[in-house]
């Protein structure tokens, strides 16, 4: 595959590496650009790959939770932040969410063809598809969970519907501390962005990738060194990643002598609960959607030229 100049930009926006080992890794895996960040990755231009989708859309996201027992969160994109911002889109937002809440779909697919709750006679997709041609920009509702618990369920939302946060803990009390204690876990998600509860979630697979990865930069680096400190290296450096990925594992941003296992457990402690997170959703809008690049110049030099 011929490698383009917009590949090498786009590889270099993901990775941080430099335009010339960008080239150089998409000349040496045929323009494939899941293993030409490997490739970086493992000759230590990419230190982490950023995420691949950029926050390119519009939209927002919103979060419900019904009596600290049952919670919906969804995603509902626009075209411009301009609508984004508008009551009436996110009024359809709200009406969105809580036939989320109150819906037993288990995919996109069933909670779009499922009776609208304001009115029977019409489907989820119905109803989207009249705000479309009211507010006359497209939108779409691209995603949703619900999380139904026999302990606490919290929600927060961050920089207007730009982030929003589902936290389920297992506990055996339920009060104003326990559910503070999970909308600051809640924050700590939507800010430091893990990917695990904790390391009991993440794969043998993915550790053994990461390691295979680890294993060519500490090699690369450091050449001349045993097997065994290698080894030691890896180790320490797969250890740092966990506590970077792992919620529990993370140093909690409000308190950095805490973990947030530690901070919980405080918490937990102080008021007499057997308490444990379970789960987190983490929606950031227009997650993994590329947004098209517009050339102004190009536009008007075509509406100029009557096309």
């Amino acid at each position: 595959m011929a490698v383009t100049a917009s590949m090498v930009k786009e590889l270099r926006e993901m990775t941080g590496a430099g335009m010339m080992d960008c080239k150089k890794a998409l000349n040496e895996t045929n323009g494939n650009m899941d293993e030409a960040i490997e490739y970086l990755r493992k000759n230590g231009e990419a230190k982490a790959v950023k995420k691949a989708g950029r926050i390119a859309t519009e939209g927002i996201v919103m979060a419900e939770v019904k009596d600290d027992k049952t919670a919906a969160i969804v995603e509902v994109n626009s075209e411009t932040d301009f609508v984004a911002k508008n009551a009436d889109f996110q009024a359809f937002v709200k009406a969105v969410v809580d036939q989320a809440i109150a819906s037993e779909s288990k995919d996109m697919d069933a909670f779009m063809a499922e009776a609208w709750n304001e009115d029977a006679s019409k489907t989820v997709k119905d109803v989207l598809t009249e705000k479309i041609s009211v507010i006359g920009e497209n939108l779409s509702i691209r995603r949703f969970e619900k999380i139904v618990s026999d302990g606490c369920v919290v929600a927060y939302i961050h920089g207007g519907g730009r982030i929003g946060v589902l936290v389920e803990a297992e506990t055996d009390v339920v009060n104003d501390e326990i559910k503070t204690c999970l909308k600051n876990v809640a924050m700590q998600v939507a800010a430091m962005s893990p990917k695990y509860v904790s390391r009991e979630e993440v794969s043998q697979e993915y550790i053994d990738h990461e390691k295979e990865i680890l294993l060519a930069q500490a090699k690369l680096e450091n050449p001349n060194k045993p097997e065994n400190i290698i080894e030691k290296m890896i180790i320490g450096r797969l250890n740092k990643e966990m506590k970077e990925i792992c919620l529990l594992d993370q140093v909690y941003v409000q308190d950095g002598d805490l973990t947030v296992a530690k901070y919980v457990e405080k918490v937990a402690k102080e008021n007499g609960a057997n308490m444990t997170v379970k789960k987190f959703v983490r929606f950031e809008t227009g997650e993994g959607i590329e947004k098209k690049e517009e050339d102004f110049a190009a536009e008007v030099a075509k509406q100029m030229a009557g096309n």
